[in-house]
């Protein structure tokens, strides 16, 4: 057997575990805080496949091997890529706390509507992108994706980052910092995890289901749900397919260019993916806050015309819509294709934009497809009779990075 112990936050393990050890197998802090056999094989967890293959060699002469691990092994731990090696019933897992519950524990706040994303060994931006749209978020860290990489690129949103270092041990310490303040320090390596918080809703409602908040039961919702401008809209017939197309998920950045109400921007926010909307006009940008306030997202808004005012943003979209445009739609799709790592969705009611904005999408590389939009609503005549209304025809274009490119980081 392999026998996986958490430590740190949770108990020592056993005397008896420990006596039977052939190899164990660890951090250094954990070997060095354990009481083993002087007769046992150490080995310093560095590069997985050396000790794996250590392990490997164990299992193949039926000895014992004791794992150490921090907090839970089985929450984001060594746990999967044992079971994925030696099979799952060959480990007896004894898990301690992990550390998301203890820092959570630190600060008094339950954590069953947090979302848990780790950044070690992965991209920071999922987790930046999962931070500032989740009030409530858990960051497991690693080199190169702690608090100060972290709060660098949260300067903008208005959030505390609770720094937990240390936990379960005599040099614990648990920090409530800005991210200006996160980005300006030099943290060490015994950070354990980052809270990323939004204050104003520390507390959520009683949950049945742990996680983040329950997912939108629809999406395209009706025109009267955001304020807007003289019916200056995406129709929810145009959003349905829109939002089909860009694929918001939690993890992803979604541009809404040339917002006017942000109704797609609050849309994908519902859906789970942090937003930037860019809109030109000053009171597009309140009625983008507004309607973002009004449904409980959080949507970052910046005003300016586009092109130029991508510029001003330095991270890279997922995905982006891209409504009204004008004379400046070309240059505006090609600027969001150059930088989109994924896709982006145009929609035009002048058929003379359509031909520039698809050399627009292929010349950055994308796969190209598109539809026109006709539809005829139900409308309520005199004499409790119905009729059709037709509403104005929308081109929706979309392109699509191919997945190799993706892969390869080609977007920029």
């Amino acid at each position: 057997m392999i026998t996986v112990v958490g430590t740190g936050t949770g108990a020592a393990p056993s005397d008896d575990v420990l006596a039977g050890a052939g190899l164990v197998v660890g951090g250094r802090r954990h070997l060095d805080a354990a009481r083993l056999p002087e007769t046992a094989e150490r080995v310093v967890l560095g590069p997985l496949a050396p000790a794996l293959d250590t392990i490997g060699e164990y299992v193949a002469k039926d000895r014992p091997v004791l794992v150490l691990a921090s907090g839970d092994p089985g929450f984001f731990g060594i746990v999967r890529v044992l079971a994925e090696r030696f099979g799952p019933e060959r480990l007896d897992v004894r898990p301690g706390v992990s550390s998301v519950a203890a820092a959570f524990a630190r600060i008094g706040l339950p954590w069953d509507d947090a979302v848990v994303v780790s950044a070690h060994g992965r991209e920071l931006r999922t987790a930046v992108n999962v931070c500032r749209a989740q009030p409530k978020t858990a960051v497991l860290t690693g080199p190169g994706a702690g608090p100060s990489e972290l709060g660098a690129a949260l300067r903008d949103a208005a959030r505390v980052l609770v720094v937990a270092s240390g936990l379960g041990s005599d040099a614990e310490r648990v920090e409530r910092v800005t991210p200006a303040e996160a980005a300006a320090r030099d943290w060490g390596t015994a950070v354990n995890v980052v809270l990323c918080l939004d204050e104003a809703r520390p507390l959520g409602p009683v949950r049945t289901v742990a996680g983040p908040g329950e997912r939108p039961s629809g999406w395209a919702l009706e025109e009267a749900e955001f304020t807007h401008r003289d019916s200056m809209i995406t129709k929810f017939e145009v959003r349905a397919l829109a939002l089909a197309r860009l694929g918001p998920r939690p993890g992803d950045l979604v541009w809404d260019v040339g917002a006017g109400s942000g109704s797609v921007a609050v849309e994908c926010a519902r859906l789970g993916a942090a937003v930037t909307a860019v809109e030109k006009t000053a009171d597009g940008v309140e009625r983008v806050r507004a309607n973002a306030v009004a449904h409980g997202v959080d949507v970052r808004v910046v005003g300016g015309a586009a092109p130029e005012a991508l510029a001003e943003l330095a991270e890279t979209p997922d995905a982006v819509f891209v409504g009204g445009g004008g004379r400046e739609l070309p240059a505006i799709v090609g600027a969001c294709a150059r930088r989109a790592r994924r896709t982006v969705v145009v929609a035009m009611a002048a058929l003379d934009r359509v031909p520039a904005a698809r050399e627009a999408l292929t010349s950055a590389g994308f796969t190209c497809d598109g539809v026109l939009l006709q539809s005829s609503r139900l409308a309520p005549l005199p004499g409790d009779v119905t009729r059709l209304a037709a509403t104005n025809p929308v081109f929706l274009l979309w392109g699509v990075r191919p997945p190799a490119a993706v892969e390869e980081g080609v977007a920029q």
